[in-house]
């Protein structure tokens, strides 16, 4: 999926909605990985859902007078139009969209400018590193800040993609990352998004998939040393 099709298909709502098909919500993971506009429109997305869920939940205030009151046989949609109904649902919108407007949208907005200029990240080579020999890989970085890992595939003509997981010192899944057979026929750059990762060893694992339902077979794994520095 290119991002054209992704606007045209309106990707980013309909996956947040949970109205994506397996197929395509594969395809749109895959492509938002790699673009920064649909990352933005998919994190932003996310933050409003979650703030308006929390809104929503609270409970509306009623009289004893309206609690009391029969209601109606069939209500139907007018009720939304009533005023009892009107002022708390406009004063929830106007919440999150403030909430939006004066905290989310200028976080986001930083950082898409901290990621869209150049930088020089800290990176690992794991290409020669692996559980059953090689070099041990060590990568220095700071808190919360990304870096990148280059692997090679040990590509197979019985799968059709790939898995990244990397596991932390605690042994845990911290991310999985889905991989085209294609992006595998040369050394892959994946970066790590910045996080509150914890000095200690991880363990990069490499799944190969031979279609849609395999959980995947383990094909390599690469452990490496995460240092944090100041």
């Amino acid at each position: 999926m290119d991002h054209s099709e992704s606007i045209r298909l309106m990707a980013a709502e309909k996956y947040l909605l949970g109205e994506l098909a397996p197929e395509a919500k594969e395809a749109f993971e895959e492509h938002f990985f790699e673009c920064q506009d649909c990352a933005l429109e998919v994190r932003a997305g996310a933050a409003f859902l979650e703030h308006s869920k929390v809104l929503l939940a609270e409970p509306v205030a009623v009289s004893p007078a309206r609690a009391e009151a029969p209601a109606a046989a069939t209500p139907g949609w007018r009720t939304w139009l009533r005023p009892a109904w009107i002022v708390p649902v406009l004063a929830t919108l106007l919440a999150v969209m403030g909430y939006q407007n004066l905290v989310t949208y200028p976080k986001l907005k930083g950082e898409m400018a901290f990621v869209s200029r150049p930088q020089i990240l800290p990176s690992a080579s794991l290409i020669n590193v692996n559980t059953r020999g090689g070099g041990r890989a060590v990568i220095s970085a700071r808190q919360g800040e990304p870096f990148l890992l280059f692997v090679d595939i040990p590509a197979e003509a019985r799968f059709s993609s790939y898995v990244a997981e990397l596991s932390g010192p605690a042994g845990g899944s911290e991310w999985t990352l889905a991989i085209p057979a294609e992006a595998a026929k040369d050394t892959v750059p994946i970066r790590v998004p910045a996080d509150h990762y914890g000095a200690g060893m991880y363990t990069l694992v490499i799944r190969g998939l031979a279609g849609s339902g395999d959980k995947g077979s383990e094909i390599s794994r690469y452990p490496f040393e995460l240092q944090l520095r100041d």
